[in-house]
């Protein structure tokens, strides 16, 4: 049986007022969560999109007619109801609206090409999706293989009012021709469907905490992409989690000022999805961005607003921090900053800290862990290189090749076990198993260190790991030093063949300025690394290739040096 504190050295670390655990019985299901809020803040503003403000009463009012609608259409409880769209209004009254009937929200990343698109709705068994007309075409060429009855077509002026919208519209159509035709016949306007649910009758049904309420969809960065099975305790688990972690700082917000959180990441991922949910338990106000590549228009948005939270990926960070117009914003008010997705590099966490005052808080999850599974406190003043120590209610260990706890110092398999970890893969059970220990804990496949403070340092992918001559080569270590080097924006590692060694190391860098020579790298990386680790290859590239999220997609450069 794991102790309570034995068992956990991290505790000590927590800041003041967090708990060792949550309750997570607080509530029966998400929806309950989300309907509390809904009852308690309705005058508030619930989210803010291009200039236009909704409040908690418009998001429940919307959500509860397309709930409505969606019985209308026949589903069965439990069906599952795919969501294709960046960060727009429609996308929280569409989640809040699918839990609330009683179905399952699968999260689909809009910039899918069809094979990606038609492996994901096979897979969930989907019948229908809301999906934003932007990429109804790639819809189109995939539906007739897909279990997909209904589709809900939503635009991005739907909810900015007529003449706002329809000028928006005009502009993403025509102007800026983001809408290549498409042919999807039946398919509903999302307005229409709002009319339509007006006309119906919702019934709420009762929702057990066991239900699923999300399957999120694994990046699929080592393979098919997987669902990952997230119960509405799962869910319910760590936005309470993670508002426990947060609340040392968010408290320091003025009385009578809300808390407001930057959505710049796309809700379909799961790092942006709970960050809405926690901020909607709090009556806080989400800002959502959904152009994140746009960094003018990103900035320009923050200069509408005192903003409070800042969840993003290193990358993003480094672009907006990098940019010339960062300075037009007030960072003042920024209470926290919080780095995931992937590791955040000690040179940019530096500038960040030193363009806003705020030090970047690293936490670390995945989707199988709704995300959040550790954090770094919110009270740290610093960057500490590591991805924090577990959250309420979490255990982490790291395990050796044959399951075994590793002692502490060495480096191991991160096994996380906790009320947020997935109820498994969506009827992939041979996966699961591949994954979850005989005792609960969840196998992450990625390589840490802890101490004996209970602060884990990741050190690598377990599959992005190097071997060089019977070395092993961890390419976050490589990218760590190397983007330190003054000239260099960013930079990726991955491992090569090689004749002699097995695998090279090979570094794609791109420059912040042009005069950076690959010998001034290799003279950099003599001084920095020892032999085996520094990099054969060394290639200069004018972006690196990433996910919609931000992370780098390092099996894309290990093609052509």
């Amino acid at each position: 049986m794991l102790s309570a504190t034995q068992d956990r050295p991290w505790l000590s670390a927590y800041p003041e007022g967090v708990p060792a655990d949550i309750d997570a019985s607080t509530y029966t299901s998400l929806v309950a969560l989300i309907e509390e809020s809904f009852q308690k803040y309705p005058q508030r503003e619930a989210f803010s999109f291009m200039g236009k403000a909704f409040s908690y009463a418009q998001i429940d009012a919307q959500s509860r007619v397309f709930a409505a609608y969606l019985q209308g259409l026949g589903l069965a409880r439990g069906d599952r109801v795919a969501i294709m769209m960046p960060n727009v209004p429609q996308y929280p009254v569409a989640v809040a609206a699918i839990l609330r009937a009683g179905y399952v929200v699968v999260n689909v990343n809009p910039l899918y090409t069809p094979r990606e698109l038609e492996h994901q709705l096979k897979d969930s068994g989907a019948r229908a999706i809301v999906i934003l007309e932007n990429f109804a075409v790639t819809l189109e060429h995939c539906i007739a293989a897909t279990p997909i009855q209904h589709v809900v077509l939503c635009a991005m002026g739907d909810q900015l009012g007529l003449l706002k919208g329809a000028v928006v519209n005009l502009v993403v159509r025509k102007l800026k021709k983001l809408v290549p035709t498409f042919s999807l016949p039946g398919a509903v306007s999302f307005n229409s469907a709002l009319a339509q649910g007006e006309r119906g009758r919702f019934k709420a049904p009762d929702i057990k905490p066991g239900d699923i309420a999300v399957l999120q969809y694994t990046g699929g960065t080592t393979g098919v992409s997987k669902g990952a099975v997230l119960l509405h305790r799962n869910l319910v688990s760590n936005v309470l989690q993670s508002e426990c972690w947060l609340t040392p700082t968010l408290k320091t917000v003025a009385p009578g000022v809300q808390p407001t959180t930057i959505c710049a990441l796309p809700m379909y991922h799961i790092f942006a999805f709970t960050m809405t949910m926690v901020f909607m338990r709090l009556g806080g106000k989400t800002v959502l961005i959904p152009n994140p590549r746009d960094f003018p228009s990103v900035l320009k948005e923050l200069t509408q607003h005192e903003f409070h939270c800042f969840p993003a990926v290193n990358t993003l960070f480094n672009a907006l921090a990098n940019h010339p117009d960062f300075n037009t914003v007030n960072w003042k008010n920024l209470k926290i900053s919080i780095g995931g997705g992937m590791a955040v590099q000690g040179a940019v966490a530096k500038l960040w800290l030193e363009k806003t005052g705020n030090p970047i808080t690293e936490a670390y999850g995945l989707s199988e862990t709704s995300p959040l599974a550790t954090a770094n406190p919110v009270t740290n003043a610093n960057y500490t290189g590591t991805i924090g120590v577990p959250v309420s209610s979490t255990w982490v260990r790291c395990l050796d090749d044959d399951g075994v706890q590793v002692p502490l110092g060495q480096s191991g398999e991160i096994a996380i076990k906790g009320p947020q970890v997935m109820d498994g893969y969506w009827q992939r059970p041979d996966e699961t198993a591949k994954v979850m220990t005989a005792d609960g804990f969840f196998r992450t496949g990625d390589i840490g260190v802890m101490d004996e403070r209970g602060f884990v340092k990741i050190v690598d992918r377990k599959k992005d790991m190097i071997l060089v001559s019977g070395f092993n080569v961890y390419p976050t270590e490589i990218e760590e030093v190397v983007s330190q080097l003054d000239g260099v924006l960013e930079c990726a590692c991955v491992g090569t063949p090689d004749a002699d060694s097995g695998e090279a190391v090979k570094l794609v860098i791109v420059r912040k300025r042009p005069d950076l020579t690959e010998e001034q790298v290799r003279a950099y990386c003599r001084e920095n690394l020892t032999g085996y680790k520094r990099p054969k290859v060394v290639e200069f590239r004018a972006d690196l290739p990433k996910t919609p999220v931000g992370k780098i997609l390092r099996r894309e450069l290990r093609g052509s040096s």
